[in-house]
Parts: structure tokens; sequence; C-alpha cells
């Protein structure tokens, strides 16, 4: 894989439309199929572009730009808003803005990374992409947002979290490029939802005691009768126990970790493990998560010792050296015990 590959990262996994796609009631099925078909049609498109929008110098301050699909899938769409311009009369549009906006402050604030690649990359983000699609994705270059089919999920700007989400894969492609299979394919999405959970943090304010740490809050509509989220990094495997989406297959310990050739390996679900190491430091060191953890996690993204195909073990000693040269021992020792808390040895 070359410097920067970028690939298509979604929110939703591949097991969940699967699933729905063989649902007995033909609306639901006929919407997880349209979605698994045009994922299938966006994965294709990205391997054959550029590898992604030239980066420009930083200058500290967000860049953003928000189209307008109409639901069609011809990308990027109609521009609707651009950086500094006034709320348009849009709700989801608005939501995007703020959202690429949230996630540039996380970065730059906590961090001192200007955009998702440290340059000052512009960040752009497509609304209203196709009719009921049921995803949200980074393509290489741009966010992109579907409205949900209304039932099963509502329209995807809402969590702040998966704009995060989504945009941290753009920055892990910009760093440490880890590839999307298997072990450091799930620690590609594990960043993406821990840098997704920050972003919301930061952005209420919330300390580690008082954080969610769900993914996707607010996401799922009413058709839904049990489930609260996409992912629960507190409490992997818990967040869906429904009749219409099935049970989340997270794992939280490395004696659990699913094995198998869907989802590129299980990237969606393997990535329940590392999760929960970070939400276990988080927790114990205690205060705002992207501060110490944050930071922690973001020098290992940053230093250069990741290789792209890190597997857990590695990932997590690069975690505890970057944790005792930015705070010593101490926290250092708070690392190794997250991590062994999930079977996954760090020193």
């Amino acid at each position: 894989m070359s410097s920067h590959t970028p690939v298509f990262c979604s929110i939703v996994p591949p097991h969940v439309l699967e699933r729905l796609a063989e649902s007995a009631d033909p609306a639901v099925a006929e919407a997880a199929r349209r979605t698994l078909a045009v994922d299938l049609t966006q994965r294709a498109v990205r391997a054959e572009r550029a590898a992604s929008a030239p980066a420009e110098d930083g200058a500290g301050k967000p860049r953003r730009t928000i189209y307008d699909a109409k639901n069609g899938t011809r990308l990027p769409g109609h521009e609707v808003r651009g950086e500094g311009d006034p709320a348009t009369a849009d709700d989801t549009a608005n939501r995007a803005y703020a959202g690429l906006g949230a996630t540039f402050d996380l970065f730059l604030n906590a961090f001192g990374h200007d955009s998702i690649d440290g340059a000052g990359l512009p960040l752009r983000a497509t609304v209203h992409f196709d009719e009921k699609y049921d995803n949200a994705f980074w393509n290489g270059e741009q966010m992109v947002f579907g409205d949900g089919d209304g039932e099963l999920f509502l329209d995807f700007t809402i969590p702040v979290d998966v704009i995060g989400h989504e945009l941290a894969h753009g920055f892990t492609q910009h760093s440490a490029n880890l590839a999307y299979y298997g072990q450091s394919g799930a620690l590609n999405e594990h960043v993406s939802d821990v840098f997704g959970s920050l972003v919301k943090q930061y952005a209420l304010g919330q300390s580690a005691e008082q954080a969610d740490w769900l993914i996707g809050a607010g996401l799922l509509g009413p058709a839904v009768d049990e489930g609260t989220a996409l992912r629960s990094m507190k409490a992997p495997g818990t967040a869906y126990d429904d009749d219409v989406l099935g049970k989340d297959p997270q794992p939280a310990h490395m004696d659990d970790y699913v094995r198998t050739s869907s989802d590129n390996g299980g990237v969606h679900i393997n990535s329940g493990i590392p999760n929960h190491a970070f939400y276990l430091l988080a927790t114990e060191l205690g205060g705002n998560a992207w501060e110490r953890p944050g930071r922690i996690w973001y020098a290992t993204m940053t230093g250069g010792a990741l290789t792209e195909e890190v597997r857990f073990s590695e990932f997590a000693r690069a975690t505890l050296a970057a944790a005792r040269e930015l705070y010593g021992d101490e926290t250092a020792e708070a690392v190794r015990r997250a991590w062994a808390g999930v079977g996954v040895t760090a020193s």
C-alpha cells in the first residue's frame, strides 16, 4: 500500500446491511440492497481515482464546503454553503458544516494538528446523497452523508461523532495509513471511533466520566426497538440487540476475537477490543479524554513507528512508548493495564 492510500470507509458495517438485505420487509430489504450496491460502486470509483485532494498550506482556520447531491449519486454535487457563509434553510447542510468545524477544532486545539492532514486540508462534504441511503462515508477526498430511510436509520449528520469518525479516516490516511484489513483494519476503525468520540466529548465539554462512549447515538430510527447506537466503547457488544438489526457482534476481549473473511476481516467487529482498551484508559486517568489518552493516541498515529499492517500488540506497545515519553512511567503503567484488560500484551 502506497503512502496516503485512500480507502472507502463507511460508518454502518457491511454485516448490518447484509442482514437487512435479507429482511422479510420489502422496504427494509430494498433500502439495504440499494445501499450495498452504491457502496460497492463507490469503492470501485475510489480505487480508480487519484489518492486525494492536494494539501494546502495550513492557516489554522477551517475551509469548509458543503454540497447537495439532491438525492443523486454524482459527487460532489451543488455547493450550498462555503466557509463563513450564513446558515442555510437546510438543517442537514448546517449540521454537516458544524460537524466539520467541530472535528477541525478538536484536531487543532487539542493536538495542534491543522485539519485532518496537518497542513490545512480543505474539508468538503456532500449531503442528501442518493435516496434512502443508509450510510455515511469518507472516500479519500470528502465526506458523504445519506439521509437514511427514516425507519431504521435517520439522517447521518445527526450524530457529530459519525462526522468525526469518518473524517478521522482521513487523519489515518494522512498519518499512519493503516491497511484496511484484519487487525490493522480494525485499528483503522478503532482510531476513527476514538477521535469521533473525542470530537463529541470536546464539543460538549464532557469528561471521560460524563461521556456515553457510544458511536452513532441518535442515528437509529423508530423501527429499531432495542438499540442505542452503532457501537459502544464502554461495553462492546451491547449497542443493539434487535429483531431487525440483529445482535451487536463486537467483542471486548481477545478471548472473543472474531475470525471472519467478511467485512475485510471483521474491521468493524474486532475494533471493539482496542475501543474498550481506550475507554479503560480514559476512565482510569479521568478528566478529559482528549488530553492524556487522546494525546497518547495522536502521538502514536503521527510518530512514524507504526507499520501499515500493525497488529494489536504492536499498536499497544507503541502507545505504551508514547505514554512513557509524554507522561512518564505512571501513565505508561495505566496504558499497560488498559491493554491487559482486553487481553493484549503491551509491554
